[in-house]
């Protein structure tokens, strides 16, 4: 059966518009080899889902201070333009002198580098910042941004992300979505110590936050 034949909704507890798409098999990421495959292509495209998702995770804010600027990975721009909309009208205010939040993504450079232009770096340095993030497997994407935006002045305010694996990456809590306990059978192994290889298993495809390539 193909993979998109496979697919069975899962929906936000807290807003049920809120949609994540998965799949059981076997896939391989950049970092791991995982047991489901959790699509987030609509959520991340459509306006009612991003909305959607949107208000679930402002909610978690409602007690931060400041978020300046929202810094978006995994083609999650849409969702953080709703974000910081959603977090100036619950009264999350900014430090910047113009009031408002700015919504930007890091350019993946050479060897997965992360790097903010000068004419971005304003948008970063001394800014409260706000990590968003589709899915976060293994960490060590988390990590890798919360590198970058240090290292460019920022100061984390915290991490979201529509699925995650992971409750904490170097200290930051992660709140998500969707976690291990909406896919119980949620699997991440490296990949030389992968289960489903050593079965005779083959992979059905290659995936990462912008979708699959079948096998």
């Amino acid at each position: 059966m193909s993979i998109e034949n496979r697919y069975s909704k899962i929906h936000s507890k807290v807003n049920p518009d809120a949609v994540i798409r998965v799949v059981p098999g076997h896939f391989a990421t950049t970092h791991s080899h995982i047991s489901y495959y959790v699509d987030m292509t609509i959520m991340k495209s459509r306006k009612s889902e991003a909305a959607a998702a949107a208000s679930v995770l402002a909610y978690r804010y409602t007690n931060t201070t400041y978020i300046d600027s929202i810094i978006c990975m995994d083609g999650c721009e849409v969702i953080g333009a709703y974000l910081a909309e959603r977090l100036t009208d619950s009264g999350i205010m900014s430090l910047n002198k113009h009031q408002t939040m700015y919504v930007v993504s890091p350019e993946v450079h050479t060897g997965g580098q992360l790097i903010f232009r000068d004419n971005m770096q304003m948008m970063i340095e001394g800014k409260h910042c706000l990590l968003l993030l589709a899915s976060a497997t293994t960490g060590r994407t988390i990590a890798r941004a919360l590198e970058c935006i240090k290292y460019y002045g920022g100061i984390i305010e915290g991490v979201s992300a529509i699925f995650s694996a992971s409750k904490t990456v170097n200290g930051v809590e992660v709140n998500s979505i969707f976690g291990s306990e909406d896919i119980p059978e949620y699997q991440t192994y490296e990949p030389t110590k992968c289960p489903l290889c050593a079965q005779g298993q083959r992979l059905d495809a290659i995936v990462n936050s912008y979708g699959y390539s079948r096998l």
